[in-house]
């Protein structure tokens, strides 16, 4: 009599245990995704502060490049103007915006045409702060482009976690929205040209 009576009561014990080891491990998969996801996000953000370091070095670079050309350029006063303008933007948007992005962008514009203004005199070709400046300017530049691309990296590591199943799911429910990727304005997809030759 005891027999039949206990085996229904290691059937429940069995199946409490196989429901708890389900349950332990749909809650390690859920935690070990959702660590995926904070660290691809983490990834994506660190990424993005390469990319404005390298806005910043560019940045940092316009007070002595205008300095050094303030006393060349009488006629184009407007372009180291402009170039003046968009650095100030630059720095007034919070960082890490949209507005700080479409500022870093605008701020190309000005720059390559003082480039094309630099290379067009043979005075300022000849001058050694002139070179040495657009020689930094050159390879901030690249430096930008080579971060931002970097940053399309991450980000596409990052969506391709948020948006595969069954991590979305984790992901919309914690708050994992898709980022976007850098887009490069109108005109930004190539660095400003510097080939100054030596003197």
């Amino acid at each position: 009599m005891s027999g039949p009576r206990g085996r229904p009561g290691r059937g429940a014990a069995v199946a409490a245990l196989v429901v708890a080891a389900v349950v332990a491990g749909v809650g390690a998969w859920v935690t070990a995704t959702y660590n995926r996801l904070v660290q691809a996000r983490v990834a994506v953000d660190t990424q993005w502060a390469q990319v404005e370091v390298q806005y910043e070095r560019r940045v940092d670079l316009v007070p002595s490049l205008v300095a050094a050309l303030r006393g060349y350029l009488t006629q184009e006063r407007s372009v180291l103007e402009d170039v003046a303008k968009a650095r100030d933007a630059y720095l007034a948007a919070p960082p890490g915006s949209p507005d700080r992005v479409r500022a870093a962008e605008a701020l190309q514009r000005p720059l390559g045409r003082l480039v094309a203004v630099v290379e067009a005199s043979p005075l300022l070709r000849s001058n050694d702060t002139v070179l040495r400046l657009m020689d930094e300017l050159a390879g901030t530049e690249n430096r930008i482009a080579v971060e931002r691309r970097r940053y399309n990296d991450r980000v596409l590591a990052y969506d391709t976690l948020v948006l595969r199943v069954p991590s979305s799911l984790i992901a919309s429910a914690a708050g994992f929205p898709v980022r976007p990727y850098f887009e490069a304005g109108p005109g930004a997809a190539a660095p400003p040209r510097v080939t100054l030759p030596s003197k």
